[in-house]
């Protein structure tokens, strides 16, 4: 087992709760339900972190706070909600000192939310997935500590397309860039259009026009749909093509 799979186990051992940090944008695609399943067999209780709120309408924030209970909904970057999430944290622990396990997939935010609470770089912290490399403690307050992992997948899960579309692969890194951009722009046709400006018929054809908008040529002024592709996976990893566009 890989040396993260350890310190999430060790995390989850020493916990008392669990904060399970997902991109709002994706829920069901950055629920790791095999960390879930390990929470609950130590019987501790998951508080679901949504982050980067901002960035969905508020009509559908409602209909996930419904289906997943307890949940406070938080924009890290922008410092909002932290104060609810405490306020749960305490609620939670009924006054007590308490220790909070942090997980969740790679560049969902879990550093940046906990800096956020902290009110200070209590961790490292970077635009990059993969950047947190072991547990790390953080002391929130007098009563909250918080235990920080590095981001996990499911360790079965080899899907290309759902890791760059969470981020959890950076941009950078992907094989097939234009492969994983094209189900992007399939899954979010509207979106993507408006956010560029660049209307087609179909996924191919959309690519295509942002990359000459763009001038993502190569010689010969020939489409360089590599580099196309990696820019719109970078947008959409930095939390640019916002669904409440």
């Amino acid at each position: 087992m890989p040396s993260f799979w350890k310190h999430v186990n060790e995390v989850i051992r020493l916990a008392d709760m669990v904060i399970e940090v997902l991109d709002a944008r994706m829920i069901e695609e950055t629920r790791n339900k095999e960390i879930e399943r390990k929470i609950r067999k130590y019987g501790k209780t998951i508080i679901y972190a949504i982050n980067k709120s901002d960035l969905i309408p508020k009509e559908e924030a409602e209909e996930i706070k419904a289906k997943l209970i307890p949940s406070v909904f938080l924009s890290s970057t922008r410092k909002l909600g932290t104060t609810l999430l405490k306020k749960k944290l305490m609620e939670l622990s009924k006054g007590e000192r308490v220790v909070v396990g942090v997980v969740g997939y790679p560049n969902v935010g879990k550093s940046s939310l906990i800096n956020a609470l902290s009110g200070k770089s209590a961790t490292r912290t970077s635009a990059s997935s993969g950047f947190t490399k072991g547990l790390q403690k953080i002391r929130v307050g007098k009563k909250i500590t918080f235990l920080d992992t590095p981001g996990v997948f499911p360790e079965k899960e080899k899907n290309e397309f759902k890791h760059g579309l969470t981020g959890a692969v950076d941009y950078a890194k992907i094989k097939d860039p234009e492969l994983v951009a094209l189900k992007l722009i399939e899954k979010n046709k509207e979106l993507i259009c408006r956010f560029y400006g660049s209307y087609g018929d179909d996924a191919e054809e959309i690519l295509e026009l942002i990359g000459i908008k763009y001038h993502k040529l190569s010689s010969g002024s020939k489409i360089n749909m590599d580099a196309t592709a990696r820019m719109v996976l970078k947008d959409w990893q930095a939390g640019k093509i916002k669904k409440s566009l």
